[in-house]
């Protein structure tokens, strides 16, 4: 191996992009662009409906996390993936992430079903990738890297200033449901503040 090989190797481990991880975030970003290239067709069978999930269109409770309104939408969405996961992929193992990141859609399907009545449909991987951030921000101010608490503190503010103005702070021009960034965060908090599991057998202290 020459010391390129070397060094090309102990980039990608630090950017999280060696292996099995490079090739799963891939294939997220693979999915997310193909899904998004089917269309309106696409776009109207996959997203969040208040109406198609009355009717039983369970599908819609996952796959409207994965499609976009077009390509602007999903390579906003794949660039904030990208980055979470330079940052975050090696915080958790693959379930734990598996959990979050379900924990999450589901946490922002069941926010806008029963809390914003007034969101008839929804998609894309924002809502997502925020409670992704936030369970990544945590798992770093919990091992004592300061800059968990300045993300969590970041977050906050991004939160409440979407929440206040019902604009991105990137730009006011960028699509944005505030209520499934909030829900998202909240989701995936509830993950990764899950009570310990204790060994069968091994009382729970009280």
């Amino acid at each position: 191996m020459t010391r390129s090989d070397s060094s090309a190797q102990s980039w990608f481990r630090s950017a999280n992009c060696d292996g099995r991880y490079g090739l799963t975030l891939a294939a997220a970003v693979t999915l997310i662009l193909a899904l998004t290239a089917t269309g309106d067709a696409g776009r109207s069978a996959l997203r969040y409906d208040r109406f198609g999930l009355a009717h039983y269109q369970w599908w819609r409770l996952l796959s409207a996390h994965v499609v976009h309104l077009g390509a602007r939408h999903a390579l906003l969405d794949c660039a904030g993936l990208v980055l979470i996961w330079v940052l975050f992929a090696r915080e958790f193992p693959a379930r734990r992430w598996f959990a979050i990141l379900l924990a999450s859609a589901l946490a922002i399907d069941a926010g806008l079903w029963f809390l914003s009545p007034a969101v008839d449909w929804y998609l894309g991987a924002s809502g997502v990738l925020h409670g992704a951030l936030a369970a990544g921000a945590v798992a770093w101010y919990r091992r004592g890297d300061g800059m968990g608490a300045g993300l969590v503190v970041l977050l906050v503010a991004k939160l409440i200033y979407e929440q206040l103005h019902g604009t991105s702070v990137l730009g006011p021009g960028l699509p944005l449901v505030p209520e499934a960034h909030l829900y998202g965060a909240l989701g995936g908090l509830a993950a990764v503040f899950r009570p310990p599991r204790h060994p069968r057998g091994v009382p729970k202290p009280l």
